[in-house]
């Protein structure tokens, strides 16, 4: 078997959306209102550059600032561009359980492939709280669901019991994990859940503990050299996965090592590769100045993807 059909093998065995989704960011006019046009030319950077599949309206794609009227338009403008050729994954996840379960069943009329459900922010509810919110969203639809467990953004860490317990759904099925608890991403592997890793410079760790893939910020700017990371692990070239990886740390530091980062830093990537005209974000969000393009531009040279 060629390494590539290895990796692919690899992939459609544990990754049930593609072993590389990005994050995808939202492009904006300079009236403040969705650009559908270029977020559908967001999306199909990103799948003609390595990334099986998009999540649309997650926290890089500006999710706590879009309306649900806005979040359907988007949804459906990224459908219409790559849906025939990815996965597309609709995030729903918001600190109000009424709003993720009209976003759920919004995106399950529009047809896409899953969803990313986040804990609840801001709020903090407890584990049972939690339970609650999953739960209401989960019966609320059938799609296919991935849990989302980012604690640096929400507060509250998805324990072990919960993720049992949602395990009970058939179509709760992965985990977006971006606590930084690598060593428990074999027990969810334990517990049936496909682990994404949330985190892209931590993506090796959770692939020798199990993981299926990445849930990416950086492949805004480095999908192909990440999917050719994940297609050498897959076909067990560690070292050539390992080579990869070290050589994306510049891009890595650049994209998530300051504090601006996320939607600011991949619009400003998109902007310096030429797929956007502007580097534009909502408030409370600002755009990168000038220095921290200058910045961002440096660690992409160093990383060989400028």
């Amino acid at each position: 078997m060629s390494e590539r059909s290895q990796a692919t093998t690899w992939m459609s065995d544990r990754a049930p959306f593609g072993r590389l989704l990005t994050a995808m960011a939202t492009a904006f006019h300079a009236d403040g209102s969705v650009d559908l046009e270029g977020t559908a030319r967001i999306a199909a950077h990103l799948v003609d550059h390595g990334n099986d599949g998009v999540v649309v309206s997650g926290t890089t794609g500006e999710s706590p600032t879009t309306s649900v009227a806005e979040d359907g338009d988007i949804l459906r403008a990224v459908q219409d561009a790559v849906g025939d050729r990815a996965t597309v994954i609709a995030g729903v996840g918001t600190n109000a359980t009424a709003h993720s379960v009209e976003l759920a069943r919004q995106a399950e009329k529009i047809g896409v492939d899953g969803i990313l459900l986040v804990t609840p922010y801001y709020n903090k509810p407890g584990q049972a709280g939690v339970r609650h919110h999953f739960t209401s969203v989960v019966e609320a639809t059938g799609l296919p669901v991935m849990l989302y467990d980012v604690p640096g953004r929400t507060a509250t860490l998805i324990e072990l019991d919960t993720y049992e317990a949602m395990r009970g759904y058939d179509h709760v099925l992965s985990v977006k994990d971006a606590t930084g608890l690598l060593p428990r991403a074999a027990e969810l592997v334990d517990l049936g859940y496909s682990v994404y890793s949330g985190d892209d410079v931590a993506t090796l760790g959770y692939l020798a503990y199990g993981g299926a893939g990445l849930v990416s910020v950086c492949a805004h700017a480095a999908g192909d050299r990440l999917a050719a990371m994940l297609d050498a692990w897959g076909s067990g070239d560690h070292a050539e996965a390992l080579r990869i990886h070290t050589s994306l740390l510049p891009a890595f530091d650049a994209i998530m090592g300051v504090p601006n980062y996320g939607a600011t830093t991949a619009k400003a990537a998109l902007e310096l590769l030429g797929v956007l005209d502007n580097r534009r974000v909502r408030g409370p969000l600002v755009a990168l100045d000038d220095d921290e393009v200058a910045a961002l531009r440096a660690g992409l040279v160093a990383a060989d993807l400028l």
